[in-house]
């Protein structure tokens, strides 16, 4: 009886491989699938499986699991596929029984063992089949990952070639045109990932987006054609809870190296200790004096450095004063609000500051280098604070 189905296999074969195309949709696409593939395919489960029929020890699955393997690599969902291999096993087993009838020495006790037999098998070559589709998913899956990461290396380092970048924008899930902004965030540990979660909340609201981690910071390229796109991108940055600096829009993918100079520069800039975003577009001249410590340390000195020798209560009483006044666009009255005290004396200390830095606040040059040295300060770390209550109400 086997041996008369071995006799028909091309064409028990070609039928397996008909039903199949005709009843799993994924099997349809001949562009996916060609049918002289699944032909060979069918053909060679079938052999595999008669071959095995009332031998005692399992068989080398091989077919099975290239079966696997090749619809992996085709993109086949792994449901359709076994799918597939369960009509393959219920037209064998009709062909079997058709065979069996012609054959009246074939006991139904036979049948019956066959029939186990054969269902036995389905099970063993499944399991092969989704194990090798299985492993060779996840193959794919790191070497996507590894060019991926290749590919986003290589936009933020700029080693990638004009010619390529629409490439490596269609690869990345990228438009090949901007406007697009860079984030850094920075890791608490080596290898920790600041955004955790941000990938999906973005994804989920349709930007499109590309990531890597190293070992201080996570960097990520986001496509934001829309004002709505970056409003979006970045109010799910700040419900991420991390420290993320991002750099002004740009459009060219070439461009990229930059915005991230940019986006570290905001994230440098960033005040205090705690979570937050700090864009490079809202304060670019703290960006500035962020990008050269060594120039902003001397101009600081130049500028304030009477005032940073004064004893610690006084020089942080200023020093948050003049805070308080560049916040309020230089309004005594709004500055003495916040800071609860009268307006005469949010001026009569401004008129100190003048003394000691000897320049006019009123002197739009003069305002904007005690500016700069402020934000020096800020980066330096001294105290913006008053000690011991000094500059709230009533207090010179």
């Amino acid at each position: 009886m086997v041996s008369a189905l071995h006799a028909s296999l091309p064409e028990l074969g070609e039928r397996m491989a008909q039903r199949i195309r005709s009843d799993v949709d994924a099997y349809k696409d001949e562009s996916l699938i060609p049918f002289d593939s699944l032909r060979r395919s069918c053909t060679a489960n079938a052999d595999l499986l008669l071959n095995q029929l009332g031998r005692a020890g399992a068989q080398d699955p091989s077919p099975a699991r290239e079966t696997g393997r090749l619809r992996a690599e085709q993109g086949v969902p792994l449901a359709d596929t076994l799918h597939a291999y369960r009509i393959g096993f219920e037209l064998l087993w009709t062909e079997v029984l058709a065979e069996a009838r012609t054959h009246p020495e074939v006991t139904d006790a036979q049948l019956v063992s066959h029939s186990a037999e054969i269902w036995a098998l389905f099970g063993r070559y499944a399991e092969a089949v989704a194990a090798a589709y299985r492993e060779t998913t996840a193959e794919l899956t790191s070497r996507r990952q590894a060019r991926r990461s290749a590919l986003v290396e290589a936009l933020f380092t700029g080693v990638i070639a004009d010619h390529t970048l629409w490439e490596a924008a269609r690869e990345l899930g990228l438009p090949d045109r901007g406007p697009y902004v860079v984030a850094a965030a920075a890791a608490d540990a080596p290898g920790e990932e600041p955004l955790a979660g941000t990938e999906t909340a973005l994804r989920q609201a349709r930007v499109h987006f590309a990531w890597r981690l190293l070992p201080d910071q996570q960097i990520g390229l986001a496509a934001v054609p829309t004002a709505t796109a970056e409003s979006t991108c970045l109010r799910i940055l700040r419900r991420a809870g991390a420290r993320v600096g991002v750099s002004p829009c740009f459009h060219s993918l070439r461009d990229t190296p930059q915005a991230l100079r940019f986006a570290r520069l905001a994230l440098a800039g960033l005040q205090g200790t705690g979570p937050g975003v700090a864009r490079f577009d809202d304060n670019p001249l703290a960006m500035v004096v962020a990008a050269a410590p060594a120039e902003a340390a001397h101009l600081m000195e130049v500028v304030l450095q009477p005032l940073l020798d004064l004893p610690a209560a006084e020089r942080s009483r200023l020093l948050e004063t003049l805070e308080h006044w560049y916040a309020a666009a230089g309004s005594a009255t709004d500055a003495a609000r916040s800071l609860f005290v009268h307006p005469n004396t949010v001026r009569y200390r401004l008129r100190r500051v003048e003394e000691l830095a000897d320049r006019s606040l009123s002197d739009p040059r003069a305002a904007a280098d005690i500016g700069a040295a402020l934000l020096a300060v800020r980066r330096a770390g001294v105290s913006l604070e008053p000690l011991n209550g000094a500059g709230r109400k009533g207090a010179v």
